[in-house]
């Protein structure tokens, strides 16, 4: 390689160190994967829909004018493209007995999601602000030919937002539980078996799968605990308020993790609720993820282990395969 090492001046090396550099690029990291993980939310909730025989009504484009928050348009519009064209829906579009109103965790994607999506706007605007800032100290002006001694390196504006996308983010994955719960429950599901097993009483279906995401979306209460709040004076109380943003930024990835897991797992759901609607095709869209999913993972016809197979779509959700 041609590449030089860079060799650092004076005081160089500390204004590396000493401001929110470390914080910024946490920050910038966690919101890319975030970011990518609302967009299979919406993926995730319209198999779900398709599976539920849910409505399309709740994702019409005049509901999110009434209420112009950006991100809710976006997760509305997305989801309605991906079950545009559905037998399974048409089947029952207008039969107003089916269901008068779907539950929360379908009819109200739009608005959680989307609530995550200006979330994860507003951090995008803060880090924007603070990679075109100074965050040294002491700050030499050479111009003024004067050294001041400041608090721009304080990461508070950044404790605050990486606090903030934990929690937002966080409720990805606890409504995402929640439609796989009642794709699994036959008391709520319209229809499918219970769990979705093939021969039920003999066999758990997907049970163990939703104990996982139960299990998932509880650690993550714990993780969404600010850390913002919990300063601790340091240096002989000189030091006497900080931002505790490099922990807000090492529990966020966590988080994230669980959360592509727990969708992995509504996903595999959701895609074997939808063949069980057969002869009624799901949409183009919907349709297509089906038989992505398909390919690296079987139906699951009778009890064996779901581990690899839950790992296997979350790494197709890591390298941006599953979108809308």
């Amino acid at each position: 390689t041609d590449l030089e090492p860079l060799r650092l001046k004076t005081k160089e090396g500390l204004a590396l160190l000493n401001g929110t550099e470390g914080m910024t690029a946490m920050g910038v990291l966690a919101l890319h994967r975030a970011r990518h993980l609302v967009g299979v939310a919406d993926v995730a909730c319209a198999l779900s829909v398709e599976a539920l025989m849910g409505s399309s009504r709740p994702f019409r484009p005049e509901v999110h004018l009434l209420r112009p928050h950006p991100g809710q348009a976006r997760s509305a519009e997305r989801i309605a493209a991906l079950i545009s064209g559905s037998e399974i829906g048409s089947s029952h579009a207008d039969d107003f007995e089916h269901a008068v109103q779907d539950a929360y965790s379908l009819r109200c994607a739009p608005q959680v999601h989307g609530a995550v999506t200006d979330t994860l706007d507003h951090m995008e605007s803060v880090l924007t602000r603070e990679m075109a800032s100074v965050v040294d100290n002491p700050i030499v002006f050479p111009d003024l030919g004067e050294v001041i001694s400041a608090g721009n390196f304080h990461g508070q504006p950044l404790a605050f937002v990486l606090d903030f996308a934990a929690i937002a983010v966080a409720e990805l994955a606890s409504i995402s539980e929640r439609r796989t719960d009642r794709i699994l429950d036959p008391a709520r599901s319209g229809g499918l078996p219970p769990f979705l097993a093939a021969d039920p009483g003999l066999n758990s279906g997907y049970m163990i799968a939703q104990y996982v995401q139960a299990a998932l979306v509880g650690e993550n209460k714990v993780l969404t605990h600010p850390a913002s709040v919990e300063s601790v004076p340091t240096s002989g109380s000189q030091e006497d308020h900080v931002s505790m943003g490099w922990g807000a930024g090492k529990k966020l990835f966590p988080i994230l993790d669980n959360v592509r897991r727990v969708l992995a797992i509504e996903v595999l759901c959701a895609v074997q609720g939808i063949e069980y609607r057969a002869p009624l095709k799901p949409a183009p869209g919907t349709g297509g993820i089906v038989e992505l999913v398909r390919d690296i993972v079987p139906p699951l016809t009778e009890d064996r282990s779901t581990s690899d197979e839950i790992e296997a779509v979350a790494e197709l959700i890591g390298e941006g395969r599953l979108t809308a």
